[in-house]
């Protein structure tokens, strides 16, 4: 019998195969908040019968039925893979390192079509019996990264799905030795792509990725759910970078409009020889929105830079994982 609050839940995952069609988890991830749910649209018949002051229970009828949530995590070395995928949809092998034990992930971005996942949460009764509960056809519709001063680097995922199956059976739950990636070992880099170099007084950093996606594609012979939502708007990439105004590097790109690559990368332990842990978002180019300086008081000004990510022309934004895991 699991605790029976908060402290017995568990979140696993998998990729489908088929959109829609449960997939038992084979990765359990860490999670410090979830919102997912069963969203179902209902109708109520409201024919006329002599006499019948309330409408019949039996007339009610479930039209639709979809899942929606978010899940939030603390990004960690390990685990990561099959929620970066179904991100930024390039289906990824990660590659070996040389001789080492050391494997790169590369996720460019690309159309997410085909990249749906199974999230089974288990949600504790208080006498420590945990259901299960089996959102089927997951689609990332938003990913965003946010790391400040002495925190950790956080990410929050929202969802759109195709159903929730009661009926699974819950998984057993089983978790690699994680360790999260850190403000302590955090960089920003900023300069011409494949060039950039280390950009000072940075305070936090954000990033959200959006996939906007038709998901309303409700049809007849569908039973009430969804075909799998398709891209119907181009990526939104966006973020912040608070500072201290110790530079104008970011000023003058905000004054001049002009476009910069940024790195925003986090470094951990060694695995082996040169090759480290590695969490790395690569923008090969940023728009500065809005942010110039302005003194509000006697402390230091910082600045808060707003910025935009685009399309450089020939390069496509990525998110790199260096571990020690050979498979997603």
């Amino acid at each position: 019998m699991a605790i029976g609050s908060g402290l017995g839940a568990q979140l696993g995952i998998a990729a489908e195969t088929t959109y829609g069609t449960f997939k038992a988890p084979t990765q359990f991830i860490e999670f410090t908040k979830e919102s997912l749910a069963l969203k179902k649209t209902t109708a109520q018949s409201a024919g006329i019968a002599a006499g019948r002051l309330l409408a019949l229970s039996s007339r009610r009828v479930v039209t639709r039925r979809e899942a929606q949530g978010t899940v939030d995590i603390e990004v960690t070395n390990l685990g990561m893979g099959l929620l970066i995928q179904a991100l930024m949809g390039t289906s990824v092998t990660p590659a070996k390192l040389a001789t080492s034990t050391a494997y790169q992930q590369t996720h460019t971005l690309a159309d997410t079509r085909g990249k749906s996942l199974t999230i089974q949460k288990g949600v504790p009764l208080t006498n420590g019996t945990v259901t299960a509960k089996s959102f089927t056809g997951c689609k990332v519709t938003s990913g965003e990264f946010e790391c400040e001063a002495g925190g950790m680097l956080t990410g929050s995922f929202e969802f759109d799905g195709k159903d929730c199956d009661e009926a699974q059976v819950l998984a057993a739950a089983s978790y690699s030795n994680m360790r999260p990636f850190h403000f302590g070992q955090m960089a920003l880099k900023t300069g011409a792509f494949g060039s950039e170099v280390a950009l000072d007084g940075i305070r936090k950093v954000s990033c959200k990725i959006e996939r906007p996606q038709d998901v309303e594609r409700f049809y007849a012979n569908q039973s009430a759910l969804k075909k799998e939502p398709v891209a119907n708007d181009q990526v939104k990439i966006s973020g912040s970078l608070e500072t201290d105004y110790v530079a104008t590097t970011l000023d003058d790109l905000h004054t001049s409009d002009g476009a910069t690559s940024l790195v925003w990368e986090f470094t951990g332990a060694l695995i082996e020889t040169t090759y480290f842990e590695t969490f790395r978002i690569t923008l090969p180019a940023v728009k500065l929105d809005e942010g110039p300086p302005v003194v509000d008081g006697f402390g230091v000004v910082k600045p808060t830079f707003n910025y935009t990510g685009l399309y450089d022309g020939t390069n496509q934004p990525k998110i790199e994982i260096i571990s020690t895991e050979a498979t997603l």
